[in-house]
């Protein structure tokens, strides 16, 4: 094969310094997001650490078994919410990303991309910490009794609702993907109701990834996204595209007759009387006979 030429070379490096344009505002919007959560994060850890407060029991309180663990959760508090205030902005320069490879008419659905993916990652986390973070603390405190207490640190807590969070907001980004890719054609009502079995296990594989290893928080995941597939179905039939199946172009004639493009087999004759085709040159045994006769 012969080498690339720079003018062939030049649409992917194009593609590449796009995509550093786009990498360095998104991480830019994080950076502005985290200084300005800096400024709250102890608010910010205590409203987080209000669904565990509530279920521990009495007298019972986070801790930290390092000196520096307490300044860098508070780091981490911050970046955490700066990725969720600059999650708008990541969405757009995302989508701005994949947009030239898009129809003129796929394009204008930019603004209410941005828009509801930011509503459904916010929201998804917000349900986790509502929905889950609450029962799932009651019963994983439940083990607790007088000889055994929970001394959770704060680093340990951090991580596990970390993962959490990130976690239900991606998973409630499904119903908008299959939207997006409904409206394109890639898949429809049809297809995700054929592949509903494979759905279900690749749930249960992607929630034992994104949480924790336990089966508790696995079902706790599993469930939502269960139900999420199902409301993406929907989303499918309602919001997809509408195909249209091509009418044959030629019907077969019921009668027998031939149309003006067909030709009719060569070494075939019709006889006018009774319409039947027999071979060419072709004597039945009585006809033979006959001939043998008059010669």
């Amino acid at each position: 094969m012969s080498p690339l030429t720079e003018e062939e070379k030049l649409p992917f490096t194009d593609h590449l310094e796009e995509l550093r344009r786009r990498l360095i505002i998104s991480v830019i919007a994080i950076a502005v997001g985290f200084i300005v959560s800096y400024f709250f994060s102890k608010q910010l850890f205590e409203i987080l650490m209000k669904p565990l407060i509530v279920s521990l029991p009495p007298k019972s309180t986070l801790i930290f078994t390092s000196l520096p663990e307490a300044f860098f959760t508070y780091l981490k508090v911050s970046l955490l919410s700066g990725i969720f205030l600059a999650s708008p902005v990541v969405l757009y320069e995302m989508w701005a990303f994949i947009s030239p490879g898009l129809y003129k008419h796929e394009k204008r659905y930019v603004v209410p991309f941005v828009l509801f993916s930011s509503i459904f990652f916010i929201g998804g986390a917000l349900f986790g910490y509502f929905v889950v973070f609450p029962f799932g603390f009651k019963f994983f405190l439940g083990f607790a009794t007088d000889y055994i207490r929970p001394m959770p640190t704060i680093k340990e807590y951090f991580g596990f609702c970390a993962k959490l969070l990130f976690a239900f907001g991606v998973i409630f980004e499904l119903p908008l993907l299959v939207l997006f890719l409904s409206r394109i054609g890639i898949v429809n009502e049809k297809m995700l109701r054929k592949q509903r079995k494979y759905a279900i296990l690749l749930v249960f594989v992607a929630s034992a990834i994104l949480t924790p290893p336990d089966v508790m928080t696995q079902l706790m995941m599993a469930g939502p996204l269960l139900a999420l597939y199902e409301i993406s179905i929907w989303v499918a039939k309602v919001f997809g595209r509408k195909r249209v199946e091509e009418e044959p172009n030629e019907e077969e004639d019921d009668d027998g007759a031939i149309t003006p493009g067909d030709t009719p087999d060569k070494g075939k004759q019709e006889t006018p009387e009774t319409g039947d085709t027999r071979e060419e040159d072709e004597l039945s045994p009585e006809e033979e006979a006959e001939e043998q006769d008059k010669s």
